[in-house]
Formats: structure tokens, sequence, C-alpha cells
């Protein structure tokens, strides 16, 4: 889908490859995104690029922007010269090609936020490494810098772009995440990819075992006695215990552990395997809250304040019937590691990665078949 700076559409010759300095020449922008976020931010985006680089062309050219959703990045590690290759840009009637994925890319340890060739007209923007907030205004950002470096037009650079460091490279020019927590950013956008919050509507089976588990604790009075004897040091240490428990069984039973094949790996397996810890424990917190309050409505509904209160020997409140739904979420979350036993390997990857990540999983899988 195309949106163009005016109203006016233009086809035909008009539709070139290659810098135009022209007043009211057209310049087209192609904006290729991995499936997911990554195809997310660039349609969003594509709604206010032709304006805000119309507001700052001094040249008054136009301009139109057009989203595709389809991955071509085999990996992190390929090089930008091997991206340009099998985008091959040259293809597009498009002027200016922009590749938005959500892997990772760095220069030794630095995150590199995009790459740029003048000379091919085309741009390679890493959405993870601009972090796991603001991602679309940065994303933005990034995409200004390239085209404006494309085109030798600075006056198209947005002002915040001076954030973003830059150093020429073999093929073009490479701009780096801005310096301080560059890889906690790095870290955060490749969590966001992941999109931990989806992992209780994706883990389904572990959502049911671990409601079953909770129901059938919940009839049983000494659960009641425990919750109210137990004490907030308890309570909080069962709590830990239970999510470190589901997310070590999640890892061992569906092997979400990266293994590196060579110690020139083991610098990217670090970096992966906390991107799965930290999106395993974000995602398996939100399953604990949600089973806390299913649990705390079942408990409300279910079970009367007197027959509660001749078996703790004191008046109810709210507080008790907290606490019980506290201890009953954590008693749960440990049934949803034998839960989590019932959803197969596929199951778990969708829920616990993006899509671009388990690609990633399966293509490093297959390459370490073929030389086992």
């Amino acid at each position: 889908m195309c949106r163009a700076g005016t109203a006016t559409t233009v086809q035909g010759d008009e539709r070139r490859r290659g810098r135009s300095d022209a007043p009211g020449a057209l310049v087209s922008i192609l904006l290729i995104a991995d499936p997911g976020e990554p195809a997310a931010v660039a349609e969003r985006m594509s709604q206010s690029l032709p304006r805000r680089l119309g507001d700052r062309d001094l040249v008054e050219r136009r301009w139109s922007a057009c989203v595709r959703a389809e991955p071509y990045l085999p990996d992190e590690h390929a090089d930008f010269a091997d991206v340009i290759d099998t985008v091959d840009p040259s293809s597009e009637k498009e002027d200016i090609v922009v590749y938005l994925t959500d892997l990772p890319r760095r220069e030794e340890t630095l995150p590199v936020v995009g790459e740029v060739s003048s000379v091919h007209q085309f741009a390679l923007v890493s959405v993870a490494a601009v972090g796991g907030f603001r991602i679309e205004a940065r994303v933005r950002i990034v995409t200004e810098l390239a085209i404006a470096h494309i085109l030798a037009a600075p006056e198209l650079a947005p002002g915040g772009g001076r954030r973003f460091r830059s150093a020429p490279s073999e093929d073009g020019v490479r701009f780096f995440a801005p310096s301080g927590l560059r890889r906690l950013r790095l870290l955060a956008g490749m969590v966001r990819a992941n999109r931990p919050w989806r992992l209780v509507t994706g883990l389904s089976k572990v959502l049911v075992g671990a409601f079953a588990t909770g129901a059938i604790a919940l009839a049983t009075s000494t659960i009641w006695q425990f919750s109210d004897t137990m004490g907030p040091w308890r309570m909080g240490a069962a709590t830990v215990l239970s999510i470190a428990a589901l997310i070590l069984w999640l890892i061992l039973e569906h092997e979400l552990w990266e293994r590196p094949q060579s110690a020139a790996e083991r610098g990217r397996s670090v970096l992966y395997n906390t991107a799965t810890v930290v999106t395993l424990v974000i995602g398996v917190v939100v399953l604990h809250v949600a089973l806390f309050c299913l649990l705390l409505f079942t408990a409300g509904l279910t079970l009367p304040p007197k027959l509660l209160s001749n078996s703790l020997g004191h008046g109810v409140h709210v507080s008790d019937y907290l606490t019980l739904a506290w201890l009953l979420a954590s008693i749960a979350t440990i049934g949803g590691a034998l839960g989590s036993g019932l959803e197969d390997d596929a199951a778990v990857k969708e829920a616990a990665y993006g899509v671009r990540q388990r690609q990633r999983i399966e293509q490093t899988r297959s390459r370490a078949d073929e030389t086992a």
C-alpha cells in the first residue's frame, strides 16, 4: 500500500530510480519489513513519513511510501552486502528501499541500528537494536537518517538523529545505538520482539493445568490454614520458587536454551539466552497475575465467609481472600509446569518467540544437524 505526500498520483517515467533534485520530482520509498512488530511499525510509519520528509525538504519534492511484509535476512550474522544481494533493491520500482528487521545487528559488541548504501539506495534498520520503548519514533528517526544519507540531503535528517553516531563501513555507513546502556537497549528490543505478554494466551494447556491445580487446592481446608499462617515472607518465597520452577521447566522440557557450537558463538548465545529468560520471566509473571485474579474471583464466588471463618477460627476479611488467592496462584503455577509438558515444542516456541526468532532457531538447528 502506498501513500503519497500530495494528492497527485504520478506514474510512468517519473517513477524512475536514482536521486532527483528537481523540484516537484517524486521520490518513492519501499518499506520492506519482517512479519510481526517490524511490519506493524512500517505500516504506521508509512502514514507519516511522506509528510515529515516533505516538511523538511528544501527542494520541495513529492514523497510516497509503500509497505511490504516479507522476511529476507537469514540471520543476524549476514553481511550487509549479502543482504543487499538477497533483497536486490535494484529490482524494485521504488527509488529507495528500506528493510526493517527484528533481528539484532552488531559490530563486535556495539548494536547497529542502521546500515546504509547510497550506491544501492538501500538501508537496513534493526528494530531490535533501537530498544524496547518508543520503538516507532526511534525507527522513524533512523529511517529518515538513512534517506537523508542516500539523497545527500542533510536537511532531511531529523533533529534527534544526532544521538545515533555513524561510521563508514565497507559497503556504506553504519549508525550505532546511542551511547549508554546500549546492550540493555538491545536486550529490551529483543524481548519486545518476542512479545512475552502473549505467553498466557499461547500456552492454553499450561493455563488450564494451572487453574485446575489451583481450583483443586481451593477445596482443601489445609490450604486455607496455610494461607492464614505462612506470612508474607514465606508467601513471597513460594511465589518466587513457583515462578522459577515453571521457567526452568519450560527451558529444559522444550529445549529453549541455546548451546554455542564454538567459542565465537558464545557471546551471541549469552545474549539470546538472556533474552529468553527475561521473556519467560515477564510471561510467567503475567500468567501468575492472571491466575491470582481468576482464583480470587473463584474463591470469592464459591467459598462462603462463614465456612472459611469456621476453619480459621476468626472473622474473615478481604485480606484473607487475597492471601488465599496468593498462595493458590503459587500452587497453580507449579501445576502449570505439569501442563507445559502437554504442549508440543512448536506451540511453546510460538508463544515464547517472535516470528524471526523462531526462524533463526530452526535455521541454526538445521545447520547443526547438517554438520553433526
